[in-house]
């Protein structure tokens, strides 16, 4: 595909982007609706238009694009990392960093961009607002402690703990009830069906909807496990190294530490899950190595209920040899 394109690597940041092409060289732009629409006159029909996700900057202009039938890339900023780590650059500017990525997708074949429609967007908008008044709702836990452990808390400092607390609480609930509303008006089926499996309850069915897009994001199980972190890698070269295998920890950090949480009591609930756990656990590896074992069955498991459309079988057996 890329090759029958014209490709323009974007380096994005708050308030401006860079553009490069072997072509047109460097530009740069306003990051704002002033800004798109000059970027979007400027390219031809047959452009593809490669950003790295940068959290929230480069999302409106992919939107922008996206909506205005240009071929949109945003690709993993680790991998652009590595290509630039490969390439031994001593360099970095935001000029540099469009080129390279201008490089990157002139060698890799780059992912299409899936456009969220606008209650997905809310979706993800909200669970990430939800992550933040979790965080803010523990710092403040632990800070209510701590006084107490003084012994002579002040009454100022803790009455005012205690009414973040409820504030954060109440926030906390208002937006869990909003996003459940949100995903029960186009994905109810697929919530109450991933609710069937042993171990996931509505919080982690929930989350995974909202990340995975419906799982429309990931075509095979491998790809979202990857996305999740949970995939192991293997240090071993010659006969001098030989490290432990680890999971990647490169992924959704949210979701991984879901997963773990639900693999406790997927050990209990899950007949598929707990034949994994205690064969491992026989086998001399560590509680913590089989509970990982356990996140990753029930992602693939989430993922096949998912495509299928079938609620959970414990006796289901796989024809495919």
């Amino acid at each position: 595909m890329n090759k029958d394109r014209k490709i323009y690597g974007i380096d994005i940041s708050k308030g401006v982007f860079d553009l490069y092409n072997d072509t047109a060289g460097h530009l740069d732009f306003k990051n704002e609706e002033k800004g798109f629409k000059a970027l979007l006159k400027s390219l031809p029909k047959d452009a593809l238009v490669v950003m790295e996700a940068t959290g929230c900057y480069h999302y409106r202009l992919a939107q922008y694009l996206h909506n205005n039938k240009v071929l949109v890339s945003v690709v993993n900023p680790l991998s652009v990392k590595r290509f630039i780590q490969m390439k031994l650059a001593k360099v970095k500017t935001d000029k540099s960093d469009a080129k390279f990525i201008f490089d990157y997708a002139t060698v890799n074949e780059v992912p299409l961009y899936r456009a969220l429609t606008e209650l997905q967007s809310e979706c993800l908008q909200l669970y990430q607002l939800l992550d933040v008044y979790i965080k803010q709702s523990t710092v403040t836990k632990n800070k209510l402690h701590g006084e107490k452990v003084l012994g002579i808390p002040s009454k100022a400092v803790y009455n005012s703990l205690n009414r973040t607390l409820k504030h954060l609480q109440k926030e906390i609930l208002i937006i869990e009830n909003r996003l459940l509303e949100l995903v029960k008006q186009e994905q109810q089926e697929q919530l109450t069906l991933l609710q069937t499996i042993p171990g996931i309850g509505l919080k982690t069915a929930l989350f995974l909807v909202v990340t995975t897009n419906g799982f429309e994001k990931f075509e095979t199980a491998s790809q979202l496990c990857s996305y999740a972190g949970i995939t192991p890698t293997i240090r071993q070269s010659g006969s001098s190294l030989r490290g432990k295998s680890r999971i990647s920890k490169v992924g959704n950090r949210k979701l991984r530490r879901l997963l773990f949480l639900s693999a406790f009591s997927a050990c209990r609930y899950n007949k598929a899950c707990k034949a994994i756990f205690d064969r491992l656990v026989l086998k001399g590896k560590s509680k913590k190595l089989a509970l990982i074992a356990v996140a990753n069955k029930l992602l693939k498991q989430a993922f096949a209920i998912a495509k299928s459309r079938l609620p959970y079988d414990e006796n289901f057996v796989s024809k495919l040899v």
